[in-house]
């Protein structure tokens, strides 16, 4: 399996033709997880995600490549 790296979020229960309306919601509700969180507990959330969404893709070589072009653009 290989990295997408297309836009890739979609809601099923909220078609749209516009394929960034679900990325669009995702942000927004990714920037309300955050709201009244210090930077540790931001952080905190940050991390969870991160291990949540890692154990949903299962594939180590992808999240090998997701670490690698993450850290590319640090």
């Amino acid at each position: 399996m290989e990295l997408v790296l297309e836009p890739h979020i979609h809601d099923p229960a909220a078609a749209s033709p516009y394929a960034n309306v679900a990325a669009d919601a995702f942000y927004a509700e990714l920037l309300a997880a955050h709201e009244g969180l210090d930077a540790a507990g931001s952080a905190l959330l940050d991390a969870r995600l991160v291990l949540l969404l890692a154990n949903h893709v299962g594939d180590l070589g992808v999240l090998r490549q997701a670490l690698r072009l993450a850290r590319e653009h640090a």
